[in-house]
């Protein structure tokens, strides 16, 4: 009998939606020699449920993953259909772009990223198992095992001393549609179940989430006259701070709302659907409810929106936004023809619901590699997150995490002050999931710094650091910083009276072409740099008290909790505390105080402890 095929890699990714594609093409750019296996390469960076990259929060990490060389933000660029700013009205924080995407182009440009990146190689594989190798006690990791590679049905072996888990919803993942079940993780496409067996059999807790789509209808068959039109914005922002401007045509969006027959029509069906059935147990994500919840949890509004999204330039498939259901078949085709301009609408794809495991985040560290197996990384759904941007954040970070530790070089953690991404990961890591997690604006205590505008100050400097980025790029940031700082000081320089004209700028009533008048040279200024320099002066004050509780937030960082702490030997700590202190293992004393039940009063016998007892092993 012959000795199974065998492959030799850095760097091992499994799965090759948007957490693989940014995770593999991260530690490529890093050097790394890397293979990114996915069940089937004709679904490489796809659009699983809507056709879109952006929205509120969302469209913040977007320009943050561009900021840190990702592929993202250049990939819509070059394929979106519609752009908009979402919040105009409201302050710069939040302010966030959004784009619909040509759903085929877009996984065409991805896999073509994929595909032409030096040092990575795309393959169709379907892994089994994990490989992991027993480590010596007493080595300083902390973990039990070290990754060693994965074996993919055919026998074959691919060995790696880093592996990337994106397996998005295909782990032991089963489909509903009304009482009809089938296992995958996506329509047409199957499941795995031996990553599922081989992390329990490692020690990992496994639990269930479930998500949901919405139908597709043909264009042709819905009446746009009696919708209303939602257009695109007339100057359309580029996601990517290499994209000088959005120059293709845009097409249009259309709204339409449900009404009280529909919703009869739902709640006479809800016994039969999965939900409400209890065919399924599995928690779902909140803020994107099923069109069944909404009618149960909102039973006093009278109709609910509904936006008709293309799919695409070459195509008339139109994604439903608004109805993600898992109601049987015959009660989505009857639902459709009471809606507005959907009374002939054609179903070309039924919604589903689907279930699948993921990996609590608490079992992972801030650089995202497992604490029980070494060189093992999670990103994705598999972290109990939901949504694209939320994933290719996570991927870009533990792959460019596994790459450096194969260089031994230390981890890329981005702070809650530095990033929207570093508030995602440390909310999971620190707090955990109890339903799919969700960026939003308010969720970062920092937003007003962090917006999506300035995401390559914050985070092209660090990146070309790190290696992520070209000098060409960061030579770009470098001359458009020196031209904010020029505009910054001239306004500074200049009085209107007895006020300069940056503190004019900082009064709420205050424009840009207020001040443009008084100093009609800024007319020349490009609108970006203009739009930040008025952000630098307008915001200045807010900016300057929340670098003071920033500064506190560091100073508690600088606290290092070791790795291998006893909390049960803790004087006077609470028994609530030294179970959650112990399961999440925090890194400093500010990981520690985010932690949810975590109380000043911990933190402080916690300083004691540490301030008695010094560093040594024998705390």
């Amino acid at each position: 009998m012959s000795a199974p095929s065998q492959y030799e890699f850095d760097v091992l990714v499994v799965g090759a939606g948007h957490a693989g594609a940014e995770a593999a093409l991260a530690a490529a750019r890093l050097g790394a020699k890397v293979a990114l296996l996915s069940i089937n390469l004709d679904t490489v960076g796809q659009m699983s449920c809507n056709p879109a990259i952006g929205g509120v929060a969302k469209g913040q990490i977007v320009r943050e993953i561009d900021a840190l060389g990702g592929a993202m933000g250049q990939a819509i660029d070059a394929v979106g259909i519609q752009f908009r700013m979402l919040n105009r009205k409201k302050g710069p924080a939040m302010h966030s772009p959004r784009a619909q995407a040509d759903k085929k182009a877009y996984q065409a440009e991805i896999k073509r990223r994929v595909e032409s990146q030096e040092g990575l190689s795309l393959k169709q594989e379907v892994v089994e198992d994990l490989l992991v190798e027993e480590i010596p006690l007493g080595d300083g990791t902390g973990a039990r095992f070290r990754v060693a590679g994965v074996r993919v049905r055919g026998d074959a072996v691919y060995r790696a001393r880093a592996v990337v888990l994106t397996t998005g919803t295909f782990l032991q993942a089963l489909m509903h549609t009304g009482e009809t079940k089938s296992a995958g993780g996506r329509a047409g496409e199957g499941t795995t179940q031996g990553i599922s067996a081989a992390l329990v059999r490692l020690g990992f807790e496994l639990r269930r989430f479930k998500t949901g789509t919405p139908p597709r209808l043909n264009g042709r068959t819905l009446d746009f006259e009696r919708m209303e039109l939602q257009p695109g914005d007339d100057d359309p922002q580029p996601f990517s701070f290499l994209t000088d401007r959005i120059a293709q045509a845009q097409i249009p969006c259309f709204i339409t709302y449900t009404n009280q027959q529909v919703h009869g029509l739902i709640r006479q069906n809800l016994h039969r659907a999965p939900m409400y059935s209890g065919q399924i147990q599995s928690r779902g994500p909140r803020y994107c409810p099923s069109i069944e919840d909404k009618v149960v949890r909102f039973a006093h509004k009278e109709r609910h929106q509904l936006f008709l999204e293309p799919e695409g330039r070459g195509t008339l498939e139109y994604y439903v936004n608004g109805v993600s259901t898992s109601l049987p078949r015959d009660v989505q085709d009857e639902m459709f023809r009471m809606v507005p301009g959907l009374e002939r609408a054609q179903i070309m794809r039924y919604g589903y619901a689907v279930e699948y495991d993921f990996s609590p985040p608490e079992q992972l560290r801030p650089s995202l590699e497992t604490k029980l197996v070494a060189g093992l990384y999670f990103a994705g759904q598999i972290n109990g997150t939901t949504g694209y941007e939320e994933a290719a954040a996570q991927g870009l970070v533990a792959g460019t995490n596994a790459a450096l530790a194969l260089q031994g070089r230390e981890p890329l953690v981005l702070d809650r002050d530095a990033a929207y991404i570093g508030v995602l990961i440390d909310d999971l890591v620190t707090r955990g999931v109890d339903e799919p997690y969700r960026m939003f604006t308010s969720r970062a205590e920092h937003r007003l710094s962090l917006r999506h505008d300035n995401a390559d100050r914050r985070l092209t400097p660090l990146a070309h650091q790190v290696g992520l980025v070209s000098a060409e790029r960061f030579a770009r940031l470098q001359a458009k910083l020196a031209a904010i700082d020029e505009i910054v000081q001239a306004l500074e320089a200049t009085r209107d009276g007895q006020i300069t004209l940056a503190k004019l700028l900082r009064r709420p009533e205050t424009t840009w072409q207020d001040i443009v008048a008084r100093l009609p040279a800024l007319a020349e200024v490009p609108a970006e740099v203009a739009w930040q320099a008025t952000c630098d002066c307008k915001y200045a004050g807010y900016v300057a008290r929340q670098e003071v509780e920033i500064e506190r937030q560091r100073r508690l960082a600088e606290k290092r909790l070791p790795e291998w702490l006893d909390y049960s030997r803790v004087t006077h700590l609470r028994a609530e505390a030294r179970e959650k202190l112990t399961r999440v293992r925090p890194a400093s004393l500010a990981q520690a105080g985010r932690i949810s039940g975590i109380t000043p009063a911990d933190l402080a016998v916690l300083m004691v402890h540490l301030q008695s007892h010094g560093s040594g092993a024998h705390l």
